[in-house]
């Protein structure tokens, strides 16, 4: 297949991009300095003439610009378009949202049949996005990620998290009492690449079975060659763990040994 990548540059994008390459299929990006993203025709010519079988939105304004509202227009605005375009051709489309389409106020584990509740910030521009995006298309795809666990720092990851932790307070304070929603990048990416032929609709993808905060920082230190210290934490206080077994990705544990 030949795949257009929103985000391509991105932690999962490239992760993404890796296996579709690896699986055989053809991977093109988006570049938002040549194609605007405020510009239904420049959108709508852009995707004809590069004639994807799937288009694929991972974007986020991680990298702002500057403009009035862009953290809307790239959340909420750029993914209406594109599941409409996609309607328009008869094109696939996969839309990554996140988990924190959840508030912290809301008890996970979550199944499909919870209902997001976030009000503020990102959480909420994916949350409204979600609904936008089946309202312009039924035959979507959206796929809610957790938090990713890359294997370095340098992007925006769980690595990251904890390196940042340890050098700004010497240690990695981590709760004992918060069940994040998470997987390894490369089992994040195989998962994503079956979403492209999966059927239409909802989806959640979640390594993350019954571990703690705690358990898994102590873990990746592990791994990492004992890099950071971690010390228990009583906050947050939150189960954000995402069930779904329609779109299995593998289990941190499987990356993790001191977790087994």
């Amino acid at each position: 297949m030949k795949v257009l990548v929103t985000g391509l540059r991105g932690t999962v994008g490239r992760a993404l991009a890796s296996r579709l390459q690896g699986d055989g299929h053809e991977v093109v990006g988006w570049d938002r300095a040549a194609v605007p993203i405020d510009r239904y025709d420049a959108m709508d010519r852009f995707v004809a003439e590069t004639a994807p079988d799937v288009v694929v939105n991972l974007a986020i304004a991680s990298q702002p610009t500057g403009r009035d509202r862009e953290a809307w227009l790239v959340n909420y605005d750029w993914p209406s378009e594109l599941a409409w375009i996609c309607r328009q051709r008869e094109l696939r489309f996969v839309h990554a949202s996140t988990v924190m389409v959840f508030s912290s106020a809301a008890a996970g584990p979550f199944t499909i049949e919870s209902e997001p509740d976030a009000v503020h910030g990102y959480g909420h521009e994916k949350r409204l996005a979600e609904a936008r995006v089946f309202h312009q298309n039924p035959q979507a795809t959206v796929v809610r990620l957790g938090w990713q666990i890359g294997d370095a720092a340098g992007s925006n990851n769980m690595i990251d998290y904890l390196e940042q932790k340890a050098r700004e307070h010497g240690q990695v304070a981590a709760s004992s009492r918060w069940l994040p929603a998470c997987s390894f990048l490369p089992d994040t990416a195989a998962a994503l690449a079956r979403a492209l032929t999966a059927p239409p609709g909802l989806y959640q993808l979640d390594g993350n079975e019954r571990h703690t905060m705690l358990e898994i920082a102590r873990a990746l230190s592990e791994l990492h060659g004992r890099r950071w210290r971690v010390a228990p934490a009583a906050e947050p206080v939150q189960d954000q763990r995402m069930i779904d077994p329609r779109l299995e990705v593998a289990p941190i544990a499987r990356r993790l040994p001191a977790l087994a």
